[in-house]
């Protein structure tokens, strides 16, 4: 009685490899080297060497430096917020974000379930707890619509506060995770953050260069946060950044990662309890170089995701995870999703990321939804079926701006 379902599985098995062999074959007709690739590389060169020498020669190398300042103001005018604040790295740009709108111990925040694991340790290191909701798959990130009627069914008003009837507990944010570089619609998450009366942080970690509507993402709300971490678009090795349009915030911003100390010529007042998070000046100098090339880095982008785009176009079993209509991706990491209607997409999954890596292509699964993980299993949820969904077929392919020559 075993053996015909044996045998089914063999066939399975078999026509999984097949499956996998193929996506190989395109993986590599894309990257055009026989050669091991890595997910994502930074990319760097003479002038990062340049500004970094300089930096070391300046002998200002830690946190005060005309490289941070430079930085700053750069990176602000890159994506037109008014004011960047530079830090140490991504989750404590998001963690002094969730802050300065107010997060405060035992308040729940609404945050997505399918997102790395630096979005939830934010909000834990404030004492709040994160609220789990789910994705859409038009753009990978939050679902605004769900939230909405999921909000009117688990909240109701209290004066001036949110309250989740469930836990009691106060809610008092939202955090939107851009996923891989795509943009949440923001204009829609916008509208149902006004109804409730709730700020949003944007966890904007890995989407420098991405835009919605024109608008780039983490200046939509209260706060947005960015990652320079080695494996994102551009990096400063280590660092994170700030971003807001009120004057007020981000000298509060500052404030606080910078251990609260008050200007004075020689004292040493701290006026709280803050934090030693500011980008130290060697980093910021191979930011400034990399902010510079940042264009070119984009449009590099951009053309590795159209040869994904051309090299899928006719793949029966797998596409392209693709910019959606409002955005304008940075394409952070090229993503494919195996193709309905398979019933458990996980073996199928799983056999293109042994088959690919085998190759030396070095591929990834999304991240375990961070509702899954032991650390956060007792927290609030919603309904998680697309994000789960999302996770168990989303592939994610090498996409380092070096596999595409530069521009110039």
């Amino acid at each position: 009685m075993n053996q015909p379902s044996q045998s089914v599985a063999d066939t399975h098995a078999s026509n999984h490899d097949d499956i996998a062999l193929d996506i190989v074959a395109r993986v590599r007709s894309v990257v055009q080297t026989s050669e091991s690739v890595a997910l994502h590389e930074p990319n760097l060169g003479e002038l990062e060497q340049r500004y970094v020498n300089d930096c070391v020669a300046s002998g200002w190398v830690s946190s005060v430096g005309r490289f941070v300042d430079q930085f700053e103001r750069d990176l602000a005018a890159y994506t037109g917020a008014k004011y960047a604040v530079a830090t140490v790295n991504g989750t404590s740009a998001l963690h002094v974000g969730l802050i300065l709108a107010g997060v405060g111990r035992d308040d729940e925040v609404i945050c997505p379930a399918l997102s790395f694991v630096a979005t939830a340790n934010a909000i834990s290191y404030c004492g709040a707890v994160p609220h789990f909701v789910d994705a859409e798959y038009r753009t990978l990130g939050m679902d605004a619509e769900k939230l909405r009627a999921y909000l009117s069914e688990i909240s109701r008003v209290e004066g001036d506060r949110l309250v989740n009837r469930i836990t009691g507990r106060r809610i008092a944010a939202i955090v939107p995770m851009h996923t891989l570089g795509h943009s949440v619609n923001m204009p829609a998450l916008l509208a149902t953050a006004e109804t409730y009366g709730l700020p949003i942080v944007e966890d904007a970690a890995e989407s420098l260069g991405t835009t919605c509507g024109g608008q780039h993402t983490g200046t939509f709300g209260l706060v947005g946060a960015l990652s320079f971490n080695g494996n994102k678009i551009m990096t400063t090795g280590g660092g994170g950044a700030i971003l807001t349009n009120d004057h007020e915030i981000a000298v509060r911003a500052k404030h606080l990662t910078t251990t609260a100390k008050v200007p004075h010529p020689w004292q040493y007042v701290h006026d709280e309890v803050a934090f030693n998070y500011r980008m130290p000046n060697l980093n910021a100098a191979m930011g400034c170089a990399q902010l510079e090339r940042f264009p070119d880095f984009r449009e590099r982008k951009q053309t590795l995701a159209s040869d994904y785009r051309h090299h899928f176009s006719d793949c029966k079993t797998a596409q392209l995870v693709d910019q959606w209509e409002k955005e304008s991706s940075n394409f952070w990491l090229n993503a494919i999703q195996i193709a309905k209607p398979t019933d458990d997409p996980l073996p199928l999954r799983n056999a293109i990321l042994q088959k690919t890596n085998e190759a030396g292509l070095m591929t990834r699964p999304m991240w375990d939804l961070l509702s899954d993980l032991p650390i956060y299993s007792a927290c609030p949820h919603a309904d998680l079926t697309v994000s789960q969904d999302i996770a168990q077929r989303t592939i994610c392919l090498p996409s380092s701006v070096g596999l595409v020559p530069a521009t110039a």
